[in-house]
This record gives structure tokens, sequence and C-alpha cells, in this order.
């Protein structure tokens, strides 16, 4: 099965929270609202060479986020 790269998520037990879901290595759920991030995979290499990865991902993550959310609001107008 081929997954897309991100997912959105959300939880009845946590209303006030918005996740987003990192699907390929190394995978992580973004809590969009807290801005918190919980890897589930371990990182390896150069701490300089991982702070730039993890900060591109985080930072694609919360683009997809940005838009996603501006597609619900154009499909609700």
């Amino acid at each position: 099965m081929k997954l897309p790269k991100f997912l959105m998520a959300d939880n009845s037990d946590f209303p006030d929270d918005l996740y987003v879901v990192h699907t390929e290595f190394p995978r992580f759920i973004l809590n969009v609202e807290e801005e918190e991030v919980e890897w589930f995979d371990e990182l390896e290499g150069e701490e300089e060479e991982i702070t730039n990865e993890v900060n591109h991902l985080i930072q694609q993550a919360f683009d997809f986020c940005d838009d996603e959310i501006d597609k619900y609001e154009e499909e609700e107008e």
C-alpha cells in the first residue's frame, strides 16, 4: 500500500489539538497546536545534518497542515 507522505489526524480525547503524521523515515507525529514532535524512529548521523533534516521535515509538516486547512476552508465557501 502506498501512503501519502503526510496525514492529518485528530482525536476526540484531545479536541483542541491537531496532528500531522509523517509516514516516511523518520516517522513522527507533530502536534500542531502544541508544536511538539513524537518520533517513532531513531535518528542517526551527524548532529548538524540531523538538525537540518528535522527542521526541514517539521516545516514541511506545518506547510502541509496550512495547505490542508486552506483547502477545507475553500470547500466550505
